[in-house]
């Protein structure tokens, strides 16, 4: 691995306003770029919203639809990889997709493998956990409710990946417009992810880099108003380094579009996988064989 510059960027999602949201991308890619970024990653499903009612008719093939055509343009005019959410459609079958471009085009996909809550209504789990080598370090993609799997991260880690990227729409805590309210989700939110996926980056030695949707993304009638499943999400970027420390976050106290940059410095990947004890040296996997097994017999 090298330094590589990375950026985190919280935004909102509007359900299916395709056209604004492409525009935010762009708006946040230039930023970034004009910051030293060189990698830069969105939440999930970023381009067409969260479980937005009519996902299957905003669904387009990956890499050929009109969005990745978009996002490619982007990638090249900005000189960066790009990693964003996206409701891929194939053969009339909905994924909830993370692509990846890079100044040169298309680099690939990580299809979310457990669809959680109410996104079993709108999406199918994916199967493969590629590894992608952008140059100056390789990186594996996890999205949201994947990260309560430790497999996932361990898998990407055995096959290379120094980045882990983990891109959420994740709704933790809501809130509504009392005084206080939307800083307690937020506060939640950031506290929720750092300890749970600080640990992702210090078992495996790797980086890690998080961001969630920030904000209302709108409402779906199938729901109450306040209902827990409605596409709110409190926010927060961060950054991780191989031991777990924090390196980089947004704020804590306003649920608001935002971005953090930071470099990952090689030499902290290095001085953790030099270690006696480094996890992917010492683990013993001929033990670990009941991990593949099915936890209720049918």
């Amino acid at each position: 691995m090298q330094t590589i510059r990375v950026a985190a960027v919280s935004i909102n999602s509007l359900l299916g306003q395709v056209d604004r949201n492409i525009e935010q991308i762009a708006h946040w890619s230039k930023r970034a770029a004009e910051k030293g970024a060189e990698l830069v990653l969105f939440p999930e499903l970023q381009m067409q919203g969260h479980c937005t009612p009519n996902t299957w008719e905003l669904a387009e093939e990956v890499p050929t639809g009109p969005i990745c055509r978009r996002l490619a343009e982007i990638a090249q005019s900005c000189k960066l990889f790009l990693s964003v959410g996206i409701s891929e459609k194939e053969r009339s079958v909905v994924f909830n997709t993370q692509v990846l471009f890079g100044p040169d085009g298309y680099l690939g996909k990580q299809r979310k493998l457990h669809c959680s809550r109410d996104e079993v209504l709108y999406y199918k789990g994916g199967r493969e956990m590629p590894v992608f080598d952008i140059g100056k370090c390789k990186v594996g993609m996890i999205i949201c409710y994947d990260n309560q799997f430790p497999e996932i991260a361990r898998i990407l880690a055995l096959r290379g990946a120094d980045v882990l990227l983990m891109p959420h729409a994740a709704r933790m805590k809501m809130w509504d417009d009392s005084p206080g309210a939307a800083q307690a989700a937020r506060e939640y939110a950031h506290d929720f992810f750092i300890s749970s996926y600080g640990m992702r980056a210090r078992e495996n030695a790797c980086f890690a880099v998080l961001t969630n949707q920030a904000g209302r993304a709108g409402y779906v009638d199938m729901y109450p108003r306040d209902s827990p499943n409605q596409p709110h999400h409190a926010g927060a970027a961060l950054v991780f380094a191989p031991n777990g420390d924090v390196l980089a976050s947004t704020s804590r106290e306003e649920i608001q579009d935002e971005m953090i940059v930071h470099d990952l410095p090689a030499e902290l990947l290095a001085a953790e996988r030099s270690l006696a004890n480094y996890t992917l040296k010492t683990r013993r996997p001929e033990l670990f064989g009941e991990l593949t097994r099915e936890q209720v017999d049918c």
